[in-house]
């Protein structure tokens, strides 16, 4: 079973996981929009990343796990938008390539792995620890994004192995 964990947004990344080892981890792909500087999703290259790295599974063979997101105190109503547009770029995406699609709240991913009311950067410390090999791939304190991706799969995988 190769899952799919998806940290979403414009800062976000895609992890490709199975069998209890990253097999690739990604930037979310990005564009220009418009002035400013402002990025979006980069929806053809997602699917283009997605494509490359699963044309070797059956579709049945494949579980996407996207975080479920909402919004935040705070949170401006302009990046809220656009963070829900990156949402549904990627829900839209996965659904149009017929994958599974999983919905997992960051409280609950979290939880598992004692992550509730850590550093943002806790997360890329645990995958290191969970997965000395890939540190490299997380050198930076920006990869805290990607080391998200790969606990939402980690976490994916260890829910279904329970519910056997």
């Amino acid at each position: 079973m190769l899952i799919i964990g998806i940290d979403p947004g414009i800062s976000g990344a895609i992890c490709f996981f199975e069998n209890g080892e990253v097999k690739d981890v990604i930037d979310m792909p990005v564009m220009a929009e418009g002035k400013k500087n402002k990025k979006q999703v980069n929806g053809s290259q997602i699917f283009n990343e997605i494509s490359i790295r699963i044309k070797n599974y059956k579709i049945e063979d494949i579980n996407v796990v996207i975080e479920q997101v909402s919004a935040m105190p705070g949170q401006g109503v302009t990046s809220m938008f656009n963070f829900g547009q990156s949402f549904g770029v990627l829900k839209g995406i996965c659904a149009a390539m017929q994958l599974s699609i999983f919905f997992v709240r960051p409280a609950k991913w979290k939880k598992h792995f004692e992550l509730i009311n850590s550093q943002k950067d806790s997360s890329r410390t645990k995958v290191i620890q969970m997965f000395p090999k890939i540190s490299s791939l997380l050198s930076r304190k920006k990869d805290a994004n990607k080391a998200d991706a790969i606990l939402i799969a980690s976490f994916h995988e260890n829910s279904m192995k329970k519910s056997k």
